[in-house]
């Protein structure tokens, strides 16, 4: 099989959304995907982008997704915050998210990044495994907040 990883592109966008929606499947929050193509492509390939991505591609389709954005901390200065990575279901098992895990470390040295944050449900014991596979340090001091408009 004949694996393809490259930086996604604005045509990338509507498939991207399909996996997704993929992944709030699996995380059982359907009902949470409320962004628009419109505004997803607005927001990644627009005037001013605020998120960047990989996609994995097989014999022409897209697979699996990396998608980040630039955090900065006060304390370790820019870092990558990987919002989703995610492979569809019938491709897992392929290696398709370790090229793509791989691809994003590549990215995050070259532009400098001090390091890559993300977060995982602490019920997902197949990406917690994944995860591990990278020496991941797994922080269960801190509780996760937000504000909803």
């Amino acid at each position: 099989m004949d694996i393809i990883i490259r930086r996604a592109i604005q045509s990338d966008c509507p498939r991207l959304l399909e996996l997704i929606h993929e992944l709030a499947v699996y995380e059982k929050a359907p009902e949470e995907v409320t962004v628009s193509l419109a505004h997803f492509e607005a927001s990644g390939f627009g005037a001013n982008p605020v998120w960047w991505g990989f996609v994995a591609e097989v014999e022409g389709v897209v697979v699996g997704m990396a998608l980040y954005y630039i955090r900065y901390s006060t304390w370790k200065g820019q870092r990558m915050y990987l919002e989703d990575i995610l492979v569809t279901e019938s491709m897992r098992g392929n290696k398709i998210g370790s090229k793509l895990m791989d691809q994003l470390m590549i990215e995050a040295k070259e532009k400098k990044f001090t390091g890559i944050n993300w977060q995982v449900l602490e019920w997902n014991e197949p990406a917690i495994h994944f995860y591990k596979k990278y020496n991941a340090n797994f922080d269960s001091e801190w509780v996760n907040c937000s504000v909803v408009f």
